[in-house]
């Protein structure tokens, strides 16, 4: 049984692009739909596409081999347009290298997307 498809995404990731394949497969759901979307628009990975199994579908990920690292932030930490700087060093390495995905009420964005726009939300994932 499943409790967080979103990490399950993006370990099979990390895992599919630290070994050097070529693709991944992760369960799906629309929150990994749009944080895949955030990720291929970000160049981090290739593209993706649904592979319907018959049990709720999968997405098929092409790797492109650029990700150090990716994970989830667990538990969902709300973030406030004035404390960007703050997430940003307790989860990526330096200063303008990475990116935090986060949920925010215009959708699943960036924190550089959500820091242009003055928005907070809530962080969903890290990757560099």
């Amino acid at each position: 049984m499943r409790h967080d498809l979103l990490s399950d995404a993006l370990s099979a990731i990390q895992n599919g692009d630290s070994v050097g394949g070529k693709e991944a497969v992760s369960p799906c759901s629309k929150m990994v739909k749009h944080v895949l979307q955030v990720l291929q628009k970000n160049k981090y990975i290739g593209n993706f596409e649904l592979v319907d199994d018959g049990r709720g579908g999968r997405f098929r990920v092409g790797l492109t081999g650029t990700i150090n690292h990716c994970g989830t932030v667990r538990p969902r930490m709300s973030v406030t347009k004035e404390e960007w700087a703050k997430w940003e060093k307790r989860y990526l390495p330096a200063a303008g290298f990475g990116l935090l995905i986060v949920s925010t009420s215009k959708g699943v964005m960036t924190h550089e997307e959500a820091k242009k726009a003055g928005i907070g939300g809530k962080l969903l994932a890290f990757v560099y």
